[in-house]
């Protein structure tokens, strides 16, 4: 029924800011598209200077980015000239083919008075959309259906599941699920893709006579059809999709070549991808193997 459960991992993404990283993790990089998922906080208290958990502006290729929040609020900036605002709910999808900067700020202490909670995920593209044009769409909450059954709530962030499906625009077959599960519910995970996961964003969960806690990943095989139940109050992101050929991360790069992720290296460190025009002065250097970010592979790796 499992494939296998994945242990989130402490990573540092700004000065101030710790996640909990999920994706990529050695024995299993990818499930279906998702190459890549950070939850940060839930952060009770913010610094009295929320800039400190900025993340300056850094590139990216071959992927798109999907940032929803649970509380508080971003900034988001990239270098097409978009600005947005990004609150709890929406679903904020960037895709940065063949290349683009961006940056997360935190610049409204009163949006932040709650706390902040967010996951981030990037799916990867295509091949043959590798090297699209980078963009940006923000979408609100009323453009994302709900499915609910008894005790049981779920807004589709992008894809089709139980059937549902939305305006994301999405490159290949996935689904992506916000999961809010009262306590003593049972729910299953949609079927009709090869693979499929269970994130547990808070509360806990029984399936096959064993209990899961949060931070834990549930991989399913391809043929389970699980039976959940929630033994408590849980919050929970249901993913997966069609899995995609071989795949090489390095820092923010994700490609099907490893090439292309040394070229991407060498343009931003020649300025050769361009910064947010709104917010040009600083940026995130090209990081040397000892000095990488925390979980960053070390050179390009396959992800299977």
């Amino acid at each position: 029924m499992l494939d296998i459960v994945i242990e989130a991992r402490k990573a540092a993404i700004s000065e101030s800011v710790m996640v909990k990283r999920i994706l990529p993790f050695r024995l299993r990089r990818m499930v279906g598209p998702f190459i890549f998922m950070d939850h940060a906080g839930p952060l009770g208290t913010v610094p009295v200077n929320p800039s400190a958990m900025d993340v300056l502006p850094h590139p990216h290729i071959g992927l798109s980015t999907v940032s929803y929040l649970f509380d508080g609020q971003v900034t988001h900036r990239d270098s097409t000239g978009v600005q947005q605002i990004i609150r709890p709910g929406e679903v904020n999808w960037m895709t940065a083919g063949s290349g683009i900067a961006h940056s997360e700020r935190f610049e409204d202490p009163a949006a932040l008075a709650g706390g902040l909670e967010m996951i981030q995920t990037w799916v990867a593209l295509p091949e043959k959309d590798e090297e699209a044009t980078p963009s940006f769409r923000n979408y609100a909450k009323n453009e994302l259906p709900v499915f609910t059954d008894k005790g049981v709530w779920m807004r589709l962030i992008a894809g089709d599941a139980f059937g549902l499906s939305n305006g994301v625009e999405t490159l290949s077959p996935l689904f992506y699920l916000h999961a809010v599960v009262e306590a003593g519910a049972t729910f299953r995970i949609p079927d009709g893709y090869s693979e499929r996961a269970v994130y547990l964003v808070k509360g806990s969960v029984e399936t096959g006579g064993h209990f899961y806690q949060p931070g834990q990943m549930l991989v399913f095989n391809k043929n389970a059809e699980p039976t959940i139940k929630a033994t408590e109050n849980t919050t929970l992101m249901l993913l997966g999709g069609e899995p995609l050929s071989e795949r090489f991360i390095w820092w923010n790069f994700v490609s099907s070549r490893k090439e292309r992720i040394e070229q991407a290296k060498e343009d931003w460190k020649q300025g050769r991808i361009q910064l947010p025009p709104a917010d040009d002065h600083e940026f995130i250097p090209l990081p040397e193997d000892y000095s990488r970010p925390a979980g960053t592979p070390p050179r390009p790796e396959p992800l299977s």
